[in-house]
């Protein structure tokens, strides 16, 4: 470990090592308030979400007030709070993926996996979301399963990805 993460480990009293990725990520940017959605996004990729601990890191070096720093975390739906299951699946649920069936989607996943939207299943093995709007209107209805789009789906064959995905099969 270098002298500067060495620091920027014992900078933070729990000595995870992954904040030092953090630090590098301000110091790189040099510790610029505009970055702060950069900075939130650098802070979920290393710890797979966002935890009170993490959020009030960040407020503290960017020097703001903890209250901008989780508001603007939570305007945001691409940031997690609590840790994701070992699959996600988010299901567009904008208006024209609604008019082509969203809905019957996510309530098709809900009764298969056993979990509810923005939840984790019991086991741990599913995250379903939904979003309001993922930009991807021609494809509706859209399923982002573990960070691949998937286009025009409908329950049956959202459930079968699901599956496979869980089963190990993709």
């Amino acid at each position: 470990m270098t002298a500067e993460a060495d620091l920027a480990v014992r900078s933070h009293p729990s000595g995870d090592d992954r904040f030092a990725l953090i630090d590098k990520h301000l110091k790189r940017v040099h510790y610029g308030q505009d970055q702060l959605i950069e900075t939130l996004h650098i802070a979920q990729d290393v710890f797979g979400y966002l935890s009170e601990d993490v959020l009030m890191y960040v407020a503290r070096a960017l020097m703001l007030p903890p209250s901008m720093v989780y508001g603007v975390a939570t305007f945001y739906q691409l940031f997690d709070f609590e840790a994701p299951g070992d699959h996600s699946c988010t299901v567009c649920t904008g208006t024209a993926c609604f008019v082509k069936g969203a809905t019957d989607i996510v309530t098709a996943v809900e009764a298969r996996f056993e979990v509810t939207a923005g939840n984790t299943s019991p086991d741990g093995s599913l995250t379903l979301r939904t979003a309001r709007c993922l930009g991807s209107c021609g494809l509706a209805p859209v399923v982002v399963l573990d960070g691949v789009v998937n286009a025009h789906l409908g329950p049956d064959e959202t459930v079968e990805l699901l599956t496979a995905a869980l089963e190990g099969e993709t």
